[in-house]
């Protein structure tokens, strides 16, 4: 067993299924030779060959649509997107076309894909290279959403992802890429999809949070443990299709939530997270839902983007305000 990245444990995931299923191919730019923007594919076409991770032009649309047509055909394509912000030319191959098929055919058709992008800001890139914009895709019937915090979730939901029958984008939080390492056995068990994971139980207030900000929302939670708060912490992993259950049962013990996220605030998961806690969990609530989000603004250049990040700071000030509503 070893200790891997997340991006590691990314690379293994995608080497485990192109040894075990010879249909699976990854596909997108520069991930053949050069393993890739961040190395996710490294080694992996001298491994099992340029027809199996094949570099691509530079064309989203293109791979988007071939992609489509592979996963239509008996073929399981992973298909890359460099960042989220190269993501827009696809959508329409995404959106009329991979989240349709299934419905389109009546079931005679599905669409085992997997379109995979490192999101998120931090790395001090530009905007196209920092958004945070997985509502988008949240909010299309026919995909699922998934998106790891940790190098054990990413091993086993990617190994999920990549066996659906059905489309799904798996976002990669980049900046948590060497964050942490965790023992992960490449024994190719995948972890179940359309559940959140409690990462940490608790008593006194709920945070729920996704991708990066896992990072920040389990140091305000030790920050909390010295305060003698008990939080509990969720991890929502696959935010479409949201387990809503698994929320609503721990603000129902602790009467309290804050979500946090890093995309704008404006239409965001925590929106639709908090909507639904005041229809199903109102008279468990003790104190309004609390949100710490981006702000609605683009991703502002690497000079202010420190500025735009929910930090642990921010989510402590809010875990305060839920706390002094009695």
């Amino acid at each position: 067993m070893a200790k891997v990245t997340l991006v590691e444990a990314v690379t293994m995931a995608m080497d485990h299924e192109l040894g075990h299923d010879k249909d699976v191919v990854i596909m997108g730019e520069d991930v053949g030779i050069n393993g890739g923007v961040f190395r996710a594919t490294k080694g992996l076409a001298q491994k099992y060959g340029e027809d199996r991770v094949i570099d691509t032009p530079l064309a989203e649309a293109m791979i988007a649509g071939m992609a489509v047509g592979m996963a239509t055909q008996g073929m399981k394509p992973i298909a890359e997107a460099q960042f989220m912000g190269f993501i827009y030319p696809m959508v329409e191959h995404i959106v009329c076309h991979a989240a349709r098929m299934r419905n389109r055919t009546r079931g005679r058709l599905t669409c085992p894909l997997v379109i995979r992008a490192p999101y998120g800001g931090g790395i001090h890139a530009p905007e196209h290279h920092s958004e945070s914009t997985e509502a988008l895709f949240a909010h299309i019937p026919g995909l699922r959403v998934v998106i790891p915090s940790s190098p054990t979730r990413a091993y086993g939901l990617l190994l999920a992802a990549i066996r659906s029958p059905d489309p799904v984008i798996f976002l990669e939080p980049k900046r948590i890429y060497h964050w942490s390492k965790e023992e992960v056995e490449n024994d190719g068990e995948e972890y179940p999809l359309d559940m959140c994971y409690v990462i940490r139980e608790g008593e006194d207030v709920t945070l729920v949070t996704w991708g990066a900000m896992m990072k920040e929302t389990l140091e305000a939670a030790d920050k909390l443990a010295e305060q003698g708060i008990s939080a509990e912490v969720i991890d929502v992993a696959t935010i479409s299709p949201l387990d809503m259950d698994t929320i609503a049962e721990s603000v129902a013990k602790t009467g309290r939530c804050v979500i946090v996220q890093e995309a704008a605030r404006h239409c965001s998961l925590s929106s639709e997270i908090a909507a639904n806690l005041a229809d199903q969990g109102l008279y468990d609530l003790q104190a309004p839902v609390k949100r710490v989000t981006g702000y609605d603004v683009i991703m502002p250049l690497f000079k202010m983007e420190k500025k735009y990040m929910p930090t642990t700071e921010r989510i402590l000030q809010a875990v305060n305000q839920v706390l002094e509503v009695s």
